[in-house]
């Protein structure tokens, strides 16, 4: 048997062989991240079956994808480990505080032959597709909400005094009031009729002329500062929310018309909308990469820690919080809503927080719950009936 071990860095990676009985096959040797480079690895890895070849690397995020994909497409058996098992590892062969790429592309080929893997299964197109859409489209939320924290501070200079008077700042018919009226004193001298229509308008009807002079009275008695620059910052910001929001809405029409191809019974669960599912389905990718519900709580962090010592055991402690992040705010939002909409889960929710527990450790049993139904629904491929 022949165990490759790499590992990756942004623009080179370095590689180690062995044979199974430990003997060096080809020491530590770098290669770029190219074309030539990956040409280079493929030559260098000696011409055997490919049954008699293992490549193992760490889960690195990104910039691995295109070494898996030419790998895979060479037909090439790459096992994926994770970087704590690798770390852990490491410490274990040696008590020096050694870490260099070469180290750990040796330390990755001995963990191969330990056996003591996970194998990578190659993703799907539409998990691969989704799995990017749905992190850009996290990404592009944040971006909106750190906007949205600017529109706040902003009006706490120029009009404090807006937010008590309409529902939300972050209205349309606020936001249009705001990109017309960028300060107290535009408000103020505004005419009646014109800041009627603007609010009316971008309402649709739900606020008015007695709303529109409540919020000219309040602009003429205002502590607010005029500043220029504070009126043309208050109006980009805007003007950028209103762009991704855009953006966000076409994101969520390409990710529905994906999951729709899928045709997952996650669909049929009550509470999981189609960008909730693409979060989920993209995350866990190929279901048979997990023997059983508690491989895919632990995938997720949501598997509780363990704290023992002796004769004694921890009998509270916190869920670990390791795994995809994505995939664990997915299921906690999507226990959330089914706990609103299948009487099996809010009996099961209730039952919880009856036996003292609080809201967010009910939650977490619930999903747990969850974790189990979307697994069996996932590997029998059938639909959610309540029980």
């Amino acid at each position: 048997m022949i165990y490759v071990g790499i590992d990756v860095a942004k623009n080179k990676h370095d590689c180690f062989i062995v044979d199974s009985e430990g003997e060096i096959i080809h020491n530590v040797f770098t290669f770029k991240n190219s074309r030539q480079g990956f040409n280079l690895l493929l030559q260098t890895i000696p011409d055997v079956s490919h049954s008699q070849i293992l490549i193992g690397l760490e889960a690195t995020g990104h910039y691995s994808n295109n070494l898996i994909n030419f790998l895979t497409e060479n037909n090439l058996p790459v096992i994926i480990l994770n970087p704590l098992q690798t770390s852990l590892f490491r410490k274990a062969q040696t008590l020096r505080k050694t870490k260099t790429d070469s180290v750990d592309a040796k330390t990755i080929t001995m963990m191969l032959r330990t056996g003591d893997f996970k194998s990578h299964s190659p993703v799907s197109y539409h998990h691969r597709e989704l799995k990017s859409l749905s992190r850009h489209r996290s990404r592009l939320v944040k971006t909106r909400a750190s906007y949205k924290m600017s529109i706040t501070r902003l009006l706490d200079i120029v009009f404090p005094e807006l937010p008590a008077l309409v529902w939300s700042i972050h209205q349309a018919s606020v936001y249009q009031l705001l990109l017309a009226f960028p300060n107290t004193r535009e408000i103020a001298d505004a005419h009646l009729t014109k800041l009627t229509h603007v609010l009316s308008k971008a309402s649709h009807g739900r606020y008015g002329k007695e709303e529109a002079v409540a919020i000219r009275d309040s602009a003429r008695t205002s502590i607010g500062t005029c500043s220029p620059s504070l009126s043309y910052e208050l109006k980009q910001t805007i003007h950028l929310i209103q762009n991704l929001q855009n953006e966000i809405k076409e994101l969520d029409q390409i990710i529905e018309q994906l999951v729709g191809e899928l045709n997952s019974p996650l669909l049929s669960i009550p509470g999981i909308s189609h960008r909730l599912a693409a979060v989920i389905l993209s995350e866990i990718g190929d279901i048979t990469r997990f023997e059983s519900p508690a491989k895919l709580l632990a995938f997720a962090g949501l598997d509780p820690s363990t704290h023992q010592s002796g004769k004694f055991t921890a009998t509270q402690t916190r869920m670990v919080k390791r795994g995809s992040p994505y995939l664990r705010w997915a299921l906690l939002q999507a226990a959330r809503l089914i706990v609103m909409r299948d009487a099996t889960f809010k009996e099961y929710y209730k039952k919880k927080r009856s036996e003292g527990k609080h809201h967010y450790v009910a939650l977490s049993h619930t999903t747990k719950k969850l974790i189990r139904v979307i697994f069996k629904l996932l590997s029998s491929n059938q639909n959610y009936v309540e029980q």
